[in-house]
């Protein structure tokens, strides 16, 4: 796995992690011989994760944290802004919530969890 990097001073950015989608893809093959339909539905979303860890990042700066699509910049959650956040599972995390003022976001744990807790601990609020 790659270790999340410094962008400068101010940035983290947080490095992909395929522990899930490729759990999610090894969970579907045993399945198939059950239920075939169930197990293409969740080597799919494996896939899917995949796929999306591959190409999302998240980057922390002082002010937001910035969601990019490959180079683009897709979408920012200014800290101030939000009023929780939470990781859940702890031992094994896999679901990362936050709230806003007006809106609620889940995000599947793609990125490096270790990191994402620092930053959320030094950079937002709790």
């Amino acid at each position: 796995m790659i270790n999340s990097q410094p962008l400068n001073a101010e940035t983290v950015e947080l490095s992909p992690s395929y522990w899930i989608p490729l759990v999610l893809i090894l969970l579907g093959l045993p399945l198939l011989l059950i239920q075939p339909i169930i197990s293409i539905l969740i080597a799919v979303f494996g896939l899917f994760l995949t796929i999306q860890a591959a190409t999302i990042r998240l980057q922390f700066t002082n002010s937001a944290l910035n969601v990019y699509r490959s180079q683009n910049l897709i979408r920012e959650f200014p800290y101030k802004d939000w009023s929780n956040w939470e990781i859940f599972w702890e031992p094994l995390p896999i679901l990362f919530y936050f709230r806003e003022v007006k809106s609620i976001h889940f995000l599947p744990i793609i990125f490096d969890p270790k990191t994402l807790k620092s930053c959320l601990e030094k950079y937002v609020n709790k």
